[in-house]
């Protein structure tokens, strides 16, 4: 079994390469490989897309390295390989991204970044510990409870079109969307690979997971 973290150049693979090794390790789930090339891509049996900074750049980017996305799409919405994107990664599942301009997505589960609205007392970024609240039961958030600590570093907020997609949000002076999943595809506003022992928690629930 081969995992795949996809790295096209925007973010620190490190720590969430040592999470996923450690919970694969745990789980019997195989060798978890960073890489940049469609073809091992290709032959994963899954696929993790992290990411770090602007919707924009990171799209630019990851359309920067020839055949990386199609094999991406091809192994999850032809194939349906199990999926995990993780803070942009996740974002991008969405149609539109707002951020500074207006920017495709994957279109893979509707609805729009958008920019978390201001609220007294409260900072933008969204930096820090936050506790999740749990809307709908899924595979991957097996173990995981409402009151559960996720670490977050965002301004901007996926907003889903079908709250059958909405898997767990938390309260920043108003629902932000921590979770999003459908079919063979999940996604987290959080870092994971940052959140001690919820993230462990999740990460082999995905290494674990046959949708």
């Amino acid at each position: 079994m081969l995992t795949a973290l996809v790295d096209y150049d925007s973010g620190n693979l490190h720590s969430a390469e040592k999470a996923f090794q450690r919970m694969a390790a745990e789980t019997g789930a195989g060798e978890i490989r960073v890489t940049s090339d469609p073809e091992v891509v290709a032959r994963a049996d899954r696929i993790v897309l992290p990411g770090d900074g602007a919707f924009p750049a990171c799209r630019q980017a990851l359309d920067g390295f020839g055949g990386l996305f199609e094999a991406i799409e091809e192994g999850v919405r032809v194939k349906g390989k199990p999926f995990l994107g993780i803070c942009v990664g996740m974002q991008m599942l969405t149609s539109w991204g707002r951020e500074f301009r207006d920017t495709a997505g994957f279109d893979w589960i509707g609805g729009e970044v958008v920019a978390i609205p201001p609220a007294p007392g409260l900072k933008v970024p969204h930096m820090g510990w936050n506790d999740l609240v749990i809307d709908r039961a899924h595979p991957v958030l097996d173990g995981l409870a409402t009151g559960d600590h996720a670490y977050f570093v965002h301004s901007y907020h996926f907003r889903v079109d079908d709250p059958a997609h909405l898997l767990a949000h938390v309260d920043y002076g108003g629902p932000i969307t921590a979770i999003v999943g459908r079919d063979n595809i999940v996604g987290t506003q959080f870092h994971p690979e940052k959140s001690q022992a919820l993230g462990l928690r999740l990460i082999a629930n995905f290494l674990r997971w046959k949708p």
